[in-house]
């Protein structure tokens, strides 16, 4: 069966490298699902999983905190601004994060970034969601 490259960077480096029959990403629309021979793409991700699915037939998880995606025919690169593998997610801290972030967006820190805060939960709430679905699987 036909494989696709894939490489997972952030900015403590690289995460993942290695052939794969299938890749799904957290795009900016919605979830990605990428083949062999994708066509070329380059959109932005939104906090949440990466699934790589192995050529050796094993599905490898990634939380990804946002960045950019690049496909290419053969070759499929993620940039992340922050990266884990799924067993390195801690449930407890994102739940923490979650909690941190609604009572900032509910002004309970004295004067917030709106836009900010809002973001905060997202990425708080995708770590979270993500640390959830990969519980039952570690």
């Amino acid at each position: 069966m036909a494989s696709i490259h894939v490489d997972i960077v952030s900015a403590e480096g690289e995460i993942f490298s290695g052939e794969a029959e299938m890749v799904f990403a957290p795009g900016q629309l919605g979830e990605i699902g990428i083949a062999p021979r994708h066509a070329p793409l380059l959109t932005d991700l939104k906090p949440g999983e990466v699934r790589v699915q192995t050529s050796e037939g094993e599905e490898q998880f990634f939380y990804v905190s946002g960045g950019i995606l690049e496909i290419q025919p053969q070759l499929v690169t993620v940039l992340a601004d922050s990266a884990l593998r799924a067993e390195d997610l801690d449930e407890a801290a994102a739940l923490e994060a979650r909690e941190r972030a609604r009572e900032a967006l509910e002004g309970r820190h004295g004067e917030i970034d709106l836009e900010q805060a809002q973001r905060d939960l997202v990425e708080a709430e995708a770590r979270y969601r993500a640390a959830e679905n990969l519980k039952g699987r570690r």
